[in-house]
């Protein structure tokens, strides 16, 4: 399926609009060329006329009056579209798309030329439901916000004296004594 942001200039207030469309609207635009005048029934706007002044591919490469089809071609520019000024003389190389809108085309840049009735930008009316399909409404709490702790300088304090800590008696295990060798004496004969 065919998709393309319409970048629409508006003239009589000098803003600019964007409008996405795709599916059978996209499809009319496929073919036309740079320059060409389009009718906006074809998009529903209706009593709108508009003029192709442009566009880029998906890429970002813009598109150019001068090359011919729904191609990309490298060319040497000196100056125009899709390059920056450059001192006399310098030629540059760079890569632009031709100048018919095809698949690979993600925007197209549109200039009125006829207004219409309804103001472009105006959102359109939304659709009001029946009271059957609304679906009952959660009343709505209020969030809390928490206030952060406010940091206090800290206080200086007297230092304490300790009191001598009380040692409870350690309970000595029974210390076990080792077997008494006898002596022998030595009896004198």
């Amino acid at each position: 399926m065919v998709e393309f942001k319409l970048v629409i200039g508006n003239p009589k207030d000098g803003k600019c609009y964007q409008v996405a469309i795709s599916g059978e609207n996209a499809e009319t635009l496929l073919g036309k060329k740079i320059g060409d005048n389009i009718k906006g029934e074809s998009f529903d706007m209706t009593g709108y006329e508009f003029v192709i002044t442009g566009g880029a591919d998906y890429c970002g490469f813009p598109m150019r009056r001068d090359i011919e089809g729904a191609i990309r071609k490298k060319v040497f520019m000196v100056r125009g579209i899709g390059t920056r000024n450059t001192e006399n003389g310098v030629r540059i190389r760079k890569t632009v798309c031709g100048n018919t809108i095809h698949d690979n085309i993600s925007q197209v840049s549109l200039k009125v030329v006829k207004q219409g009735k309804k103001p472009l930008g105006e959102p359109e009316a939304p659709v009001e439901e029946t009271p059957a399909e609304k679906p009952a409404e959660k009343p709505k709490k209020e969030k809390k916000v928490k206030e952060a702790p406010k940091e206090e300088a800290p206080k200086e304090e007297a230092p304490k004296e300790e009191a001598p800590k009380e040692e409870a008696p350690k309970e000595e295990a029974p210390k076990e004594e080792a077997p008494k060798e006898e002596k022998v004496e030595d009896k004198k004969e």
